[in-house]
């Protein structure tokens, strides 16, 4: 019985980190450098905040990993290494992030989460 309660005890701890981490994020993100790091990388030539381009809209991206406790992990690496997309039906490579600091990165993923 308390193996069954530490389980819902832990499971509502999880839900609830995971519905608070925009806000934490939202804490901690330079706003101004986030994007000032995006427009060197030519992010906003194929995304924007609210409207689809060639890519989502970033409030888009926000929505489909709210809650997931890996999004941050998932969005670093998916702008750090250059991964496949489909832009009008063909395949390319998503352009890296211009930098190596890992800082600015997840800066910039934060910057994407709380949209």
């Amino acid at each position: 019985m308390n193996a069954i309660k530490a389980a819902l005890a832990l499971g509502a701890v999880l839900v609830l980190a995971a519905s608070l981490a925009p806000a934490a994020y939202a804490a901690g993100v330079d706003e101004a450098a986030a994007e000032a790091l995006a427009k060197k990388s030519d992010c906003l030539k194929c995304h924007s905040v609210a409207r689809d381009k060639d890519g989502p809209a970033y409030k888009k991206i926000a929505a489909k990993y709210k809650g997931q406790a890996d999004a941050e992990q998932k969005l670093v690496a998916f702008l750090t290494t250059g991964q496949k997309v489909k832009i009008e039906g063909r395949e390319e490579e998503h352009q890296a992030l211009k930098t190596k600091n890992e800082a600015e990165v997840r800066n910039v993923v934060g910057w994407i989460l709380t949209r």
